[in-house]
């Protein structure tokens, strides 16, 4: 099995050598086609060059005899090509031995094809339209070749295979370079996501990756692990609750009845009653328990009506208006006026949801404080506020409030309750497509907001 950097870095030699290659064959046939091009063309300028001048010099003597044009021998001769000189009747006239340029040194620093075979090309000499005459140029070879022309087609061979493999080590050092960009985030999450799998969730990947999408993957790695540090956490913090919640009544219980058994306790009605109330508390925690794993298999039945959520709200703080007055806590209502408050909803469940914040608020306020429940319209939902002044609750604990049993900070578990109430209104209110916030500052109070869609009441 490969790693990513080793298959991304092959890939990328592969397809880098396979497009050099190509490349280099393109360019060198290319340049050897159009340098043969070059060369045949330099070679019908000569044959032209030849002929235009026996055409010359017959105009200029008006006849042909041996010394006609002999002084083209000697360039002929170095040229590696024979010349022979006919009339008009194809009647010899002079002419040179094909066998002195095949055995010259002239030829053998030439690079000729079919060197051992001789080819004569035959052209007329016209004079006014007239043939005075024929020129035979014959050589061993169609094309041939100096050894500066083998020097310069070398030179551009050299040239191609040299800039062919810079290119391929430039590419190979740059393939490892972007192949490690994309391999190091990469491997990291997929280390960081291999520990997570056994447990170890505290581990952060902290290499950072300019590609937007290993990057997206890189931060949604990290916060998957936070939320699994936390839910980790909450799930020890979970057990812990629960054994102290069943814990606490049961040893009150067990001491007792021991006490009263040894006779250290008489048994009274008062006592009785005492030991009936942890009974009753400690099978309040298994209801609410109960309760609330029906909301959360979705098992529990509503009974949906329209209902008038300003009245709703009315009656319960009516209900709470006596404790508020015991403990010296000013408590209003507040309602906008002037809107439709009308909702779709289980009258006994969203009551349920609001003696719920409401007590808590009175929990947690201390004497002579203020909580608000304001109601009011944003134009796109129905917006209900339970406000205090109380003791707040640390930032660390605002996103774990609505788990099961959690009680936050040390100062809030010295009151009262399970840890339940708020877990049971978010489900209660989930069910109702309803939404639930919260603010808040230590020491300075917190702010519930329900808010409910007004889809809900434009549909009924």
């Amino acid at each position: 099995m490969q790693t990513i950097r080793k298959r991304l870095s092959i890939l990328f030699v592969i397809c880098s050598i396979s497009s050099i290659l190509l490349i280099t064959l393109f360019v060198n046939v290319t340049i050897s086609k159009k340098f043969n091009e070059y060369m045949i063309d330099t070679q019908n300028k000569r044959y032209e060059r030849i002929v235009g001048y026996f055409e010359e010099l017959y105009k200029k003597e008006g006849k042909w005899d041996e010394d006609s044009g002999v002084e083209l021998m000697h360039e002929a001769y170095m040229g590696n090509y024979c010349l022979t000189l006919l009339n008009n009747n194809k009647e010899y006239i002079w002419g040179m031995n094909s066998d002195d340029i095949k055995n010259s040194t002239h030829l053998n620093t030439m690079l000729v094809k079919d060197k051992g075979v001789y080819k004569s090309n035959r052209f007329e000499i016209n004079v006014d339209g007239t043939v005075v005459g024929y020129v035979d140029v014959g050589q061993y070879s169609s094309v041939l070749l100096s050894e500066e022309d083998m020097n310069f087609k070398t030179a551009i061979n050299k040239s191609i295979i040299a800039s062919g493999v810079i290119t391929l080590v430039i590419i190979i050092y740059i393939s490892l370079y972007f192949s490690k960009q994309f391999s190091s985030p990469i491997k990291e999450v997929a280390s960081m996501s291999v520990n997570l799998s056994k447990g170890n969730f505290d581990i952060k990947s902290g290499t950072k990756s300019n590609i937007e999408e290993l990057e997206n993957l890189r931060e949604s790695i990290n916060i998957l692990g936070g939320k699994l540090n936390q839910q980790d956490m909450l799930r020890k913090r979970l057990v812990s609750d629960i054994s102290h919640e069943i814990r606490t009544p049961l040893n009150i219980l067990q001491n007792n009845l021991e006490a009263m058994i040894d006779g250290i306790f008489p048994v009274s009605t008062e006592r009785l009653n005492y030991l009936n109330e942890e009974v009753v508390r400690f099978g309040g925690l298994l209801n609410n328990l109960n309760v609330l794993n029906e909301f959360e298999s979705e098992s529990v039945k509503l009974n949906f009506e329209t209902l008038l959520l300003d009245e709703l709200i009315q009656v319960i703080c009516d209900d709470f208006y006596m404790a508020a007055k015991n403990k010296h806590i000013n408590m209003e209502y507040n309602i906008q006026p002037n809107k439709n408050y009308k909702i779709t909803g289980d009258k006994d469940k969203l009551k349920q949801v609001f003696i719920n914040l409401i007590s808590n608020a009175l929990k947690f306020t201390n004497s002579h404080g203020e909580i608000s429940i304001n109601l009011y319209d944003n134009n796109k939902n129905i917006i209900v506020e339970v406000k205090d002044n109380g003791i707040g609750i640390n930032k660390e604990d605002l996103s774990f409030i609505f788990e099961r049993l959690y009680r936050g900070d040390k100062s809030r578990n010295e009151i009262e309750g399970s840890g339940i109430g708020l877990t049971i209104a978010k489900n209660i209110l989930l069910l109702h497509s309803a939404n639930i916030d919260v603010e808040s500052n230590y020491g300075q109070g917190t702010s519930f907001k329900v808010y409910f869609s007004k889809v809900l009441e434009k549909n009924n």
